[in-house]
């Protein structure tokens, strides 16, 4: 039970018997390697730009190093605008393969929250709801001015609560509808207490992205090939320095002890294959998190706390989408038999529910979004 509710918040259950339950899955026969190579975002976004914006406390007369820069990803070029909001740890091109499966007529916008993906902040530890919120809001303003148009602000996660903040707190004035992937507040924060187990339990490095992207996929956090590939890019960096393990070294230094001459031999050659060691491992590419999740521990209980409230209040047309019925929190199923919101729960799926079944998401927002008449079916889709 603890397990399932933590992997709520930033990672999915472990795969189900039977392999992966996305349509986009590869079909391997015997004998044949899964492709784990990466695959450039332009295959899914038709650009990528950096959006400048001023801090909130700068002087008028500003240098370009004390603007915030955001990174965003765009296709489409009419339409209402979908702006794509990723979870904690992730970025913009987690939404990758769901931009390409879209069936309606929208431009889809997805952009890096600060401290994520290829965003450069001047205060990227300040992750609180309240910063986050507003750098939504300055970003489309920075985008359209102060006429942007209509809006459809859609989160995964640790983005949903963001945008949930973002909606209530009146950010984008020309909101038409909010969409929440995977969160609810009930189970996120029953989830917290165990948060930080589940964090450590990661592996720290990997010796390419490769490794990252094959990792993400056994271990369930992302059930579609394709989608990994793509996405665990922005979730790991190249490490600046690497140098061997600690343990390693430390289990040497340990060996070496007291009696003299033959220790000293050994000694020299354990010093020697300590060197070879750091020098075959510097010329691999060791990758690590681009986030430290377990810093900002700080700020969980403020994305989440009173979230259901915040959400069923938000004056828009809402969209819940869940991998599981059981996420439903009391004023959540409250909410939803007085029709408060729409729900859509998608079985078969883990916590990245947009990757794990990108066909079925958007199928799901279309039909959301055509009823409300936001927008209207690409010619040939067949309804």
């Amino acid at each position: 039970m603890e397990k399932q509710l933590h992997l709520n918040l930033l990672a999915s259950r472990p795969p189900m018997a039977g392999g992966f339950q996305s349509s986009s899955k590869m079909k391997m026969g015997p004998g044949r390697k899964r492709d784990f190579s990466p695959l450039p975002w332009s295959q899914y976004f038709e650009t990528m730009e950096d959006v400048e914006v001023e801090n909130e406390n700068a002087l008028p007369c500003v240098s370009l190093t004390t603007l915030n820069i955001f990174r965003i990803y765009c296709s489409g070029s009419h339409g209402p605008v979908l702006l794509l909001l990723h979870g904690g740890g992730h970025s913009a091109v987690f939404s990758s393969c769901y931009t390409n499966v879209n069936v309606f007529v929208s431009l889809v916008v997805a952009m890096d929250l600060r401290a994520h993906g290829d965003t450069k902040v001047k205060n990227p530890e300040d992750l609180s709801a309240d910063t986050m919120a507003k750098d939504i809001g300055k970003v489309v303003e920075a985008l359209y001015g102060e006429n942007p148009p209509p809006i459809m602000i859609i989160g995964h996660s640790m983005g949903g609560a963001i945008a949930v903040h973002t909606a209530s707190a009146n950010h984008l004035p020309s909101l038409l509808g909010l969409c929440v992937i995977d969160v609810v507040e009930g189970t996120a924060m029953d989830a917290l207490n165990s948060m930080q187990n589940f964090l450590r339990s990661r592996p720290k490095t990997f010796k390419s992205l490769e490794n990252a992207i094959e990792w993400s996929v056994k271990s369930g956090q992302i059930r579609n090939t394709e989608s990994a590939r793509v996405s665990m890019g922005g979730q790991v960096k190249k490490c600046e320095e690497s140098t061997s393990s600690p343990g390693v070294s430390n289990s040497i230094g340990e060996g070496i002890i007291e009696e003299e001459e033959d220790e000293e031999a050994e000694e020299e050659s354990n010093k020697k294959r300590m060197k070879e060691d750091d020098q075959e491992i510097k010329k691999e590419s060791i990758f690590t998190w681009r986030v430290e999740l377990s810093k900002t521990e700080k700020y969980w209980d403020g994305w989440f706390r009173g979230l259901s409230a915040l959400f069923l209040t938000c004056p828009v047309p809402k969209l819940l989408l869940l991998a599981g019925v059981d996420r439903l929190d009391k004023d959540l199923t409250i909410g939803q038999m007085q029709g408060k919101f729409q729900m859509q729960v998608l079985p078969q799926c883990g916590h990245a529910v947009h990757e794990d079944a990108p066909e079925k998401v958007a199928d799901a927002l279309a039909t959301f979004m055509v009823r409300h008449k936001f927008t209207e079916f690409k010619e040939g889709y067949l309804w």
